[in-house]
Formats: structure tokens, sequence, C-alpha cells
């Protein structure tokens, strides 16, 4: 007999029975995506690219119109962007429920492993990170796509430039990785097919010390580096220790690093911030533009400016510079959305033939086929800008060329390799440009000084047959002026020049490197001043107190040899005052021990070598000549003062040889290093720039490369000695292993799944009664009909079960 209580309870029963059977019904269904997000390790992409996928993820998932009856959920690990921990990431992302649909790897040594064993499970993979030119190879990796274009897109920017600047010969310093190799090889040929020669190639694995010396024993000076962020920081440290950067070297890096990546303290490196500040400044990137410059809203409803707004909200105010994947969490954003966007294409189709995408399992091929046209067919307006896939799966986009400038990087360009259309925008700075470093200023003091010496040549020929007697004192005094002032801004910035540098650089050593620290122009804006209102107010005076006016000198009459009653009265009219040899004494005497300094102080500094004012050897050469030509011809020009035609040629070639000397010096050899653009320092002044002449002598040489060949004699037997070891461990674990090796029916069955009495996790089977999958060929990747069905559809899965020879298929 039935209660009212015990219809109560059946009552409730059922009520609990129908919402347990209807509960998978009312909610969004789950869809997993295996990700791998390197948090650290030589690229720590991860940190800002995991929170810019979750970011895409949520609001994808709030999204009505994408997905609306399926939930995106992103299960992740730490990959250190490390093949090796990556094996055991991705051994748990398979082998433990829930099904993936997709795997999502960071950078290439990880996407290389991850991509080449996912054709096995019949998964697409999507990369946010992975740069390497190997990744576009569809036969070895049929269902690979990626967000970041390849490397190799890189290098048509890089011969672009070269091509610009006239550079035919490059050498090239890369971390022996996979990513890196394949683009240097790329890189190779673009310059072969340019008609430019890599003249030197060398390389490391984790030290680069060896690599960087045989850099500069080998005179490279356009370099190209290949390397991770974190061994960019060890070949800067060694680049600085060798002195190979500066104004005779240009460096090419890659641009994905973190803005600040030489300040980041690295206890793997024994160099100062400030070392690598200096060692770094200069040198040229260039990167993908990850970023749209363009203020339109994409697929997601969001411009480029608001992401990042959003990007840096949701990592709690973490320094961008500081954050690794900064600049690559667009790209992580827009493959998120181009995978929900390929999911929901796919639903469709897949309905329309009976399937579902929660059917999919690691032997669905015609739902991973569809998923793959989907991707394949990829194109919206991303925060990255435009995202398409070309047909190996790599993403198209444009190259943006950036230069380190006083510690921060500075846009100089776009590359469009696609149209070959290079938008540059002329704000390039190159470090120690040689006529910046000159104190251009004073050299157009001293051309102009020349001038003014120049033009006194002119009023020197001039007579009273030329001018009325009443305007010759201004004609003397044309000529006072122009000379003294001429040779006042001539060869006072030249003895400017090399006052100072001998001042700073011939101190005693414990007051050298405080004085190289202080040169500021306008102290030697105001020694030329000093020296010209010296001048100034000695002319004033001399021209106020003693007039300059003519004076008549007059010679034996002559009797003409036709005419016996004609005489002639030689007259020779001079500039003169009436204290004419007191005035002449002072300005001689000063100008005299100016001379005479100059030649010391040029003499002392002959094997002074400064960047403040480099190229004060030069003007060394120029005081020798002036103060040569001047020391002969003050006293010679005295001596035939009355001899007018002989005393005007020698003072006036005196003038003209002393101004076109100087000029020759100081100026041709800026010229001729901006013609040849690129190469600002000669060799000869590299020499002296050490002090010696021995770098370039074959005994040094010789030295050189018998101490490095010992180095590497070192390094190869250290090498060796750590190879036997790992040989003789593996041979002891090999030993171990045969003899823990099971029974012989089980080795003879060892791929065999598991047996089906074993318990797993159901997810893993297709739903009960379905019929194997149907293959559309017409869908299939290239080269998929290769995957292996691995595990039939009736087998069961399960972790601990799985035998270490199925471990190997992760590398094929």
């Amino acid at each position: 007999m039935c209660t009212w209580r015990s219809v109560s309870v059946l009552r409730a029963c059922l009520t609990l029975l129908l919402l347990f059977l209807l509960r998978p019904c009312a909610g969004k269904k789950k869809l997993y995506i295996g990700a791998l997000f390197p948090m650290s390790g030589g690229w720590p992409g991860g940190q800002a690219c995991m929170p810019s996928a979750q970011m895409a993820l949520d609001l994808v998932n709030n999204r009505s119109d994408i997905l609306p009856d399926y939930e995106l959920e992103l299960i992740h690990y730490d990959s250190m962007c490390d093949p090796g921990e990556a094996t055991k990431l991705l051994y748990d992302l398979l082998y433990t429920e829930p099904i993936k649909i997709v795997l999502m790897p960071g950078c290439s040594g990880v996407s290389t492993l991850v991509a080449e064993a996912a054709r096995m499970w019949n998964l697409i993979v999507l990369s946010y990170g992975s740069s390497s030119p190997a990744l576009s190879n569809r036969q070895r990796f049929p269902t690979f796509f990626r967000t970041h274009p390849s490397a190799t897109l890189h290098n048509p920017t890089r011969v672009q430039l070269f091509q610009k600047w006239k550079w035919t010969r490059i050498a090239t310093i890369q971390q022996t990785t996979e990513v890196f190799t394949s683009t240097l090889d790329d890189l190779e040929e673009r310059t072969k097919e340019a008609g430019i020669e890599i003249s030197v190639r060398q390389s490391f694995l984790t030290d680069p010390a060896v690599a960087v010396k045989n850099l500069k024993r080998q005179d490279a000076r356009i370099i190209v580096g290949l390397f991770y962020e974190t061994e960019a920081r060890k070949v800067f440290c060694e680049v600085f220790k060798e002195k190979l950067y500066g104004k005779k070297y240009v460096w090419f890096l890659i641009g994905w690093y973190a803005d600040n990546w030489f300040k980041i303290k690295d206890p793997a490196i024994n160099c100062t911030v400030e070392n690598m500040t200096e060692a770094v400044e200069g040198h040229v990137t260039t990167e993908i533009v990850m970023l749209n410059p363009e203020t339109v809203r994409g697929i997601s409803n969001m411009t480029s400016q608001e992401f990042i707004s959003a990007l840096m909200s949701r990592l709690g105010g973490k320094n961008p510079e500081e954050t690794g994947g900064f600049q690559e969490a667009p790209l992580a954003y827009d493959a998120v959305w181009a995978l929900a966007l390929a999911l929901n294409k796919t639903v469709a189709p897949l309905k329309a033939r009976g399937r579902r995408l929660e059917d999919f399992n690691y032997n669905t091929h015609d739902i991973t086929a569809e998923i793959y046209r989907a991707m394949n067919t990829s194109s919206f307006e991303g925060v990255s800008g435009q995202v398409v896939f070309d047909a190996q799966g790599s993403r198209m986009a444009m190259t943006l060329i950036e230069q380190l400038q006083g510690g921060s990087y500075k846009k100089i360009g776009y590359y469009d390799s696609s149209q070959k259309n290079l938008s540059w925008f002329g704000n390039d700075v190159w470090i120690g440009e040689y006529i910046q470093n000159s104190q251009p200023y004073l050299n157009n003091m001293t051309a102009v000084g020349c001038m003014m010496a120049l033009a006194a040549v002119f009023p020197l020929g001039i007579d009273g047959h030329h001018v009325h007697t009443t305007q010759f004192p201004v004609v003397c005094q044309f000529r006072l002026w122009l000379l003294g002032l001429g040779f006042s801004l001539a060869y006072g910035s030249m003895f400017t020049k090399i006052w100072w540098v001998h001042t700073l650089f011939t101190k005693k050593e414990e007051k050298k490197e405080k004085k190289k620290q202080h040169l500021e122009p306008w102290k030697l804006y105001a020694t030329v001043g000093v020296l010209l209102a010296i001048d100034f107010l000695s002319l004033m005076i001399w021209q106020i107190v003693d007039p300059l006016h003519i004076t008549v000198e007059k010679f034996t009459k002559e009797a003409p040899k036709e005419d016996l009653d004609v005489l002639i009265q030689p007259l020779l009219e001079h500039c003169s005052s009436e204290k004419m040899n007191t005035w002449l004494g002072v300005v001689y005497g000063y100008k005299g021990l100016l001379l005479l300094l100059g030649i010391f102080l040029a003499y002392e500094t002959k094997s002074v070598s400064t960047e403040k004012i480099n190229d004060h050897r030069a003007v060394g050469m120029a005081i020798y000549n002036v103060a040569v030509l001047c020391l002969i011809t003050a006293p010679v020009t005295m001596i035939l003062s009355s001899q007018q035609d002989a005393s005007f040629a020698f003072a006036s070639l005196a003038i003209v040889f002393s101004a076109y000397i100087t000029l020759v010096v100081l100026f041709v050899p800026k010229m001729r290093r901006l013609i040849t653009r690129g190469e600002w320092q000669s060799e000869q002044q590299d020499t002296l720039k050490t002090g010696s002449s021995t770098n370039n002598n074959d005994e040094e040489k010789s030295r050189q490369l018998e101490r490095e060949n010992r180095e590497l004699q070192k390094i190869i037997q250290e090498k060796e000695e750590r190879v036997s070891a790992l040989r003789n461990q593996l041979a002891e674990r090999q030993a171990l292993r045969n003899r823990r090796q099971p029974s012989t029916g089980q080795n003879q069955n060892h791929n065999a799944p598991p047996p089906s009495a074993q318990q797993d996790p159901k997810s893993l089977l297709p739903p009960p009664g379905y019929p194997n999958p149907t293959i559309d060929n017409h869908s299939r990747p290239p080269s998929f009909s290769n995957s292996s069905n691995l595990y039939p559809a009736e087998s069961k899965i399960n972790r601990n079960h799985c035998h270490n020879s199925q471990i190997p298929l992760l590398y094929k």
C-alpha cells in the first residue's frame, strides 16, 4: 500500500532524475584547447601571451554569434621553451582527459615537436609564437598553422637594407637551433642572389665567447645575429669585452625581444647594465608587424590600442618592457579568434553529415579535415592586422624596421616584401658619425677663416694705380682685418681642438678618467671666442691709436736708355703707421707664440685617441703646415718689403697654399667617408686608436691564433669528457632496462593498445553505436592520409598503461 510519504519521495526522486538527465542539455558543451605557454626559458613569451589568449577566450565565450552552443576552455602548462620539458607535457595533454580538440604551442622548438607528433592524433596545431622556417614544411607538419609569420620574412627586409646602404660583405652569428639555422640558410640564398657575400659565419650552442672573438679576428663589420633573448645578453656582454661595437660596426638583431632586454639583470653574464647599454646602442632590428598600426575595429570589436590597454590592465600593472611576449600578445589573441571562427565555420558542414564538434576524438579524420579546411580559409581583421594564412599555414604580414637610439627603439621604416615596397622615415642615426665627432662647428669656422685669408690676397695686390689715394687707407685696413680675423678663425679653431685634446687626455692617470667625461662644446667655442676677441681688440686699438696710412718710399732716380733728358723717380706705396714696427712686433710675437705652442701640442697629442675630437691628428698636420709657412713667410716678406713683386708673390702663395692644404687635410677624408658610407673610420686611425701598429702585425696575429687554438682545444677536451661520461651513463641505463625487460609475449605485442578490461575515461571513446568515421578526401590536409590510426575506436587509453615504446612516436 502506497502512503503519502512514499509518493512524495518517489516524486522527488523522479524530479531529480529528470533534472540530472536534462542537465547536460541546459548549458554549453565544452571544447578543450591544450596550450603550452613558455613562462620562462629562452623566450618567456607566455607571460603576456597567456593572459592575452585568456582574454580572447572570455570574449569568444560571451559572443552569441560564435559557437553559441559551445564554450572554449584552455588547459595550459609551462613549457619553459624547452622541447624536453614539452615532451612530458604533451604526454600529459594527450593521455589525460578531457580530449583536446586543438593544440597551441609557443616557441619554435616546442612547436616543431608538437606539430610533428600531432598528425598521429589527428590534431590541428595553431601556434602564436613560432617563427622557424622549418615549420613551413607541409609534408612534415601537415596540420600546422601559425599567426606568427616565418622568420624568413625578415630576410627580404635585411637584404633590402644591405642594398640601400650599399653593403656587399656581411657576417653572421647564430645560436645552433633549428629556427636560426634554417633562417640563416634562407638568408644565404637571398644574399647570394643579390650579390652580397657572407664572409664570416659563426655559431655557438651556449657560450658565444669564442664565436665573438672570431668575428673580431676576421674583421666582421656588418653582423646579423640570430639567437634568443637570454643568449643575446651573453653575446653582447662578449661584444662589449671585445669592443665589437661602435661606429665601425652595425648589428642586425631580431625585434621580438623585450624592449629593455639588455637592462635585465642576468646571473649568466658579468657585465653591468651600463656596459650592455653601451654595446647595444645603434643596432637595427627587423620585426613582423604584430600590432595593427591603423585604428580599425576588427572581429573582436576592439582596436589595437584598446587591446593594449585591456592587456595591461589584465597584467596587473606589470611593466610591458619586462614582460616576456608582450609584443607577441596580439598574435596569441588573434590565434584564439582564428580558432574560434574556424570551429564556428565547421558546425554547419558537420551537422549536415550528422556529426558534431563534441564527437571529436583522436581518430575522427573527417572532423579534423573540416577544421583544417576552415583554418586554411581564415581571413579576418585582428588586432595584429589582417589574419590570412599562406599555403604552408604561415601568417603573411609586413616587416617593421627599428633602431635603438639613446636606449629606446625608434621606428625607422616598414617593408612589404610581397610588394617590394620600402617605406623609409629617414630618422636613422649612426653612432659616432665621423663628422659629428670632429666638432663640425669648429670645422666650419676653419673653413670661413680660410676663405677670409684667401680673400685678403686681392687687396694685397691693389696699389694707388687701381684706387684713389684718398681711398687707399681703406684698402690697408681691409688687408689687416681680413688677415687678422681669418687667421684667428682658421688657426684659432684648430688650435682650440689641439689645446683641449692635450688638456683632457695627457693628464696623469688618476685624473685622466675624470677628465675624459667632460668636454662640453661651449668650452671649445669659448676658447675660439677668446682668441678672436684678442685679435679684434688689438686691431681695434691699433686702428684707433695709430691708424694705417699711405707712406711712399722713394728710390734712386733712373734715366731711361732712350731719352737722356728724362729721369724716372720710382715710388713704392706702403701701408704703414707711426709705430708700425712696434705693432708688427706685438702681432708677430703673439701669433708666433701661438704657432709654436700649436706645434708643441700637436706633437704631444700625436698618439692620443679620443672620440670627442676624432680628427685631431688631421688638425695637427694642418697646424704643422700653417706654422711652417707662416714662420717662413713673415720674416721673408719683411726682408723683401722693397721688392713689391717678390713680396706679393711670396705672401699670396703662402696664404693660398696654407689655406688649401688645411681644407684638403680636414675635409677630404670626411667627404670620402660620406661617399663610402659605412666605413666611418679608416684602418690607419684604427691602428693609431690602439696606440700601436702591432694589431696589423703578422706576428701578433699568429700569437692571437695560438691563444685561441689553445682555448678551443681546452673546450673540445671538456666536451669530449662530458660526451664520454654521458655515453657511460647511457650504457648503464640500457643495461638496467634490459634486465627489467618484460616477458617475450609482451615484447612482441608492445605496440598494441592496453587490454580493454582496463578502466579509462569514456570521453576518449566515440559515442556508443556510432559508426566508423568516413574520410572526406577533399577536405583532408596534404599528407594527412599518412596519419596512423593508432587507437581503434573500441580501444581504451590509460596513461598508467602506456608503454615506453610509444614515446618515440612523438619525435617522428
